[in-house]
């Protein structure tokens, strides 16, 4: 209920830390100590995905870089970036990306199309990696 907790699990998630409380509760009893440990936990993953667009890019883009690319832009690449950072390859991330496109185009190379999406803006995937 607290206005700092932004809850973008679903039920399972719920359950999940409540399971995980109760696997470090001493004495099997969940105290007032695991509870705040879990709700640290929680509020590091929140405040992860919940960084602007301009945060994840500035790991990789100098404010003037940045300061360069339009609003509209900057959702996309990070948007990009983030399904690169969770990909293993180039190729699975273009998949992802791509997923709705592939299936009518005649040549599916979209780690090419990937590859050249972030030469736009001076990034590659080993960087972001």
């Amino acid at each position: 209920m607290s206005r700092e907790a932004h809850w973008n699990g679903n039920f399972r998630d719920l359950a999940a830390s409540v399971t995980r409380m109760a696997t470090f509760a001493p004495k099997g009893r969940i105290d007032l100590a695991t509870v705040d440990n879990e709700i640290a936990r929680l509020g590091r993953l929140w405040s992860v995905s919940n960084a602007s667009n301009e945060d994840k890019l500035a790991a990789f883009l100098d404010a003037e870089r940045l300061d360069e690319i339009d609003p509209f832009d900057r959702v996309q690449l990070a948007y990009v970036v983030d399904t690169c950072r969770e990909s293993t390859s180039l190729s699975e991330a273009g998949r992802h990306l791509f997923s709705a496109s592939r299936a009518r185009r005649n040549s599916t190379n979209d780690a090419d199309r990937i590859r050249k999406y972030l030469a736009r803006f001076g990034l590659d995937f080993a960087t972001i990696r």
